[in-house]
C-alpha cells in the first residue's frame, strides 16, 4: 500500500488537485493518505472534501488527519511520498509584513514570494520548519520522496537537498504551461498540439524556453515576429521584453519576473509601471480576494456528500505512478545541479527536464546555457544561495548579503537602507524566525 503524506493539507484547493489526482489513478487504489496541518478548521475542511472525492471514486483510499506539531511525526511515519504545501506565517501577519516594511523604504513588490526582500524573508521563516520535516523523515520514512510545492521553490528545496539526506524534488506549475502560454499570447494557440515540442531549463521561475518546435520546425522566428508586429499581450509585456532582449521566453509570469530584475520597477522611472503593466502589490490583492471568497468556495468543496474531480495537470500524481509502475514519465523538476547545467553553480537548485521510473528521478544533462541566460540566472542564484546560507548558519550577515545582492532591492536602495530594512524585518518577524547572531 502506498502512503502519501500531505504537509499543509489546509491548502484545500491544492490538496484537491494533488490528492484528487492520486485518488483518480487506478494504479493508486488502496492508497493511504495522511493529512497534516496546524490549523484544525482548515484541516477538517480538507478531510471532508477529500472524503467526498474518495466516495465518488469508490472509497478506495484510506484518509486520516493529523493536527499539530505533536502529531507530525506520526503523519510522516512510513510515508512513501511527502507532498509539501505549507505557508509559514500566512497572509496575516507575515505576508503583510513582507510588503509593508519595504514600502517604508520606497521598495515596491508584486508577488514577493520567490526572490527579492519578500522572498528572502519567506525563505528564512520556511526553511527551518521544512528542515524539521526532513529530520523527522530521516527517522520515520528515510526513503520517502519529498515533493515540494512551497515557494520560494529554489531556496526551500535547495536547503533540503544540501542539508539533509532526504530525496527532495521541487515542482512548479509554470513549466508545463509555458510553451502554450507563449503561443496563445501571439495568436498561435490553434497550432498548439502534441506535435509541439519544447525544452526548458534554468532555475525555478526563471527557466528558459530553450527550444520550441512543431514537426521539427523552429517556431521562435514566427513567435518573435508576431510579438513585435502586434505587440505582446498586456498581461505579459515583461516576459516578451526579456524574450526580445535576451533571446528566449521565460517560464514564470510577468508580474513575478518584473521583481526578479533591476529593469522594470523603479521609483526613478515610474512610467515603467504603466508601460509594462506591472501590478504592484498583486499578491496582497490575491490573498485578500481569496480570504473574502473562501466561504462561498468552501460551500462548493466541503459541503457535498460526493465530489467530482477531473485530473489536473499537476505533476505529482504522475510521478508517483511512474515510480510505482516503473513506467517512465518526463517532467520538469527542481533538483541539485550535479553538473546538469555546466555554467551555473553546483550548489544551485536548477529546473531541468527529468525522467522518473522505479529507479528514481534521473535529471537530464543540459550543458551550458547561452551565456546571457546563465548570467541572468546567476544574479538570482546569488540571492538564493546566500539566503540558504543564512538559514543554515543563523548568521545575520548573510541576510544582509542576500538582500544587498538582490537585483531589484540593490537597484533601488542604498546599502545603509538595505541593512536597516532587514533589521526592521527581523524585528517584525520575531517568533517566526530563529535567533540570528
Amino acid at each position: 500500500m502506498v502512503k502519501v503524506t500531505f504537509m499543509g493539507a489546509g491548502s484545500t484547493v491544492f490538496a484537491k488537485n494533488v490528492l484528487g489526482d492520486c485518488m483518480s489513478s487506478p494504479l493508486l487504489k488502496g492508497m493511504e493518505i495522511a493529512l497534516y496541518d496546524i490549523d484544525g478548521q482548515r484541516l477538517k475542511d480538507s478531510e471532508m472534501m477529500l472524503q467526498a472525492i474518495n466516495r465518488n471514486f469508490g472509497n478506495h483510499a484510506s484518509i486520516k488527519s493529523y493536527l499539530g506539531v505533536e502529531n507530525r511525526k506520526e503523519a510522516l511515519r512510513g510515508a512513501d511520498f511527502v507532498v509539501n504545501a505549507i505557508q509559514v506565517g500566512g497572509y496575516d501577519p507575515c505576508t503583510i509584513t513582507d510588503f509593508e516594511i519595504p514600502k517604508k523604504y520606497g521598495l515596491k513588490q508584486t508577488i514577493a514570494d520567490t526572490l527579492g526582500i519578500g522572498g528572502i524573508f519567506r525563505s528564512l521563516r520556511t526553511i527551518p520548519v521544512v528542515l524539521d520535516f526532513a529530520r523527522e523523515m530521516e527517522e520515520v520514512c528515510p526513503k520517502a520522496l519529498f515533493i515540494n510545492y512551497t515557494n520560494p521553490m529554489a531556496m526551500v528545496t535547495g536547503a533540503i537537498q544540501r542539508a539533509t539526506s532526504i530525496k527532495a524534488l521541487g515542482l512548479c506549475h509554470s513549466v508545463q504551461v509555458c510553451a502554450m502560454t507563449l503561443m496563445n499570447g501571439v495568436g498561435m494557440g490553434d497550432q498548439y498540439d502534441e506535435t509541439v515540442q519544447w525544452k526548458i531549463a534554468g532555475i525555478n521561475h526563471q527557466a528558459w524556453l530553450l527550444e520550441i518546435t512543431k514537426n521539427g520546425k523552429d517556431l521562435y522566428p514566427e513567435i518573435k515576429e508576431r510579438s513585435l508586429k502586434n505587440g505582446p499581450p498586456e498581461w505579459d509585456r515583461v516576459r516578451h521584453e526579456i524574450m526580445h532582449r535576451f533571446g528566449y521566453y521565460i517560464t514564470e509570469s510577468s508580474e513575478h519576473l518584473s521583481e526578479y530584475l533591476p529593469y522594470f520597477i523603479k521609483n526613478q522611472y515610474p512610467e515603467l509601471i504603466e508601460r509594462y503593466n506591472i501590478p504592484i502589490d498583486e499578491y496582497m490583492r490575491r490573498c485578500e480576494n481569496q480570504i473574502k471568497g473562501w466561504e462561498s468556495l468552501r460551500e462548493t468543496l466541503v459541503s457535498k456528500d460526493t465530489l467530482e474531480h477531473n485530473r489536473s495537470g499537476e505533476y505529482a500524481s504522475y510521478i508517483i505512478e511512474a515510480i510505482i509502475s516503473n513506467k517512465p514519465y518526463k517532467f520538469g523538476g527542481n533538483v541539485l545541479n550535479t553538473g546538469l547545467i555546466t555554467n551555473l553553480p553546483k550548489e544551485a537548485c536548477v529546473e531541468v527536464p527529468c525522467i522518473v521510473d522505479a529507479s528514481g528521478i534521473q535529471p537530464i544533462y543540459i550543458g551550458d546555457l547561452p551565456p546571457q541566460l546563465a548570467a541572468l540566472n546567476r544574479t538570482n542564484i546569488n540571492v538564493q544561495l546566500l539566503t540558504i546560507e543564512a538559514a543554515l548558519t543563523l548568521k545575520k550577515e548573510h541576510i544582509y548579503h542576500a538582500a544587498m545582492l538582490d537585483p531589484h532591492t540593490s537597484s533601488e536602495l542604498t546599502i545603509d537602507n538595505i541593512v536597516a530594512m532587514c533589521d526592521d524585518l527581523i524585528e517584525a518577524h520575531k517568533g517566526w524566525l530563529p535567533e540570528y547572531r
